[in-house]
């Protein structure tokens, strides 16, 4: 089945539905928030997109296009792009999320909102 998409000028075109690889990750927490690690090979920050709507998180990493003038006689790898969502918990401050991307690996630093950190409650005399 073919998807349907519209061009700036409101043309109707039909594309081949995309097919993703959904990268594996690892999250682990700290005091002041959450590290997601995400693995990527073959993806630049050229490639790379990372969208926030709502509490909805979506990263998107393109490959470029591979340019060889030999025959491919096997591949293990697969030429495909990576897409992968996740709903973020309500105590993450989002307006504070950043990312790098490092040999493949995307990193993202979900910080806690401040109301949501423990905190030490001092006891007056």
């Amino acid at each position: 089945m073919n998807a349907v998409a519209k061009t700036e000028n409101g043309a109707v075109t039909t594309a081949e539905p995309r097919n993703f690889l959904i990268p594996p990750v690892d999250i682990r927490e700290t005091k002041d928030g959450y590290a997601l690690e995400a693995e990527m090979p073959g993806v630049t920050k050229d490639g790379l997109e990372v969208l926030l709507e709502g509490n909805e998180l979506t990263i998107i990493g393109r490959r470029p296009k591979e340019a060889t003038k030999a025959e491919v006689l096997y591949r293990e790898s697969s030429g495909r792009d990576y897409r992968r969502v996740f709903e973020l918990d309500p105590a993450i401050d989002t307006a504070k999320i950043n990312a790098t991307i490092e040999q493949g690996v995307l990193t993202l630093h979900l910080p806690k909102a401040e109301e949501v950190k423990p905190r030490k409650i001092v006891v007056s005399d």
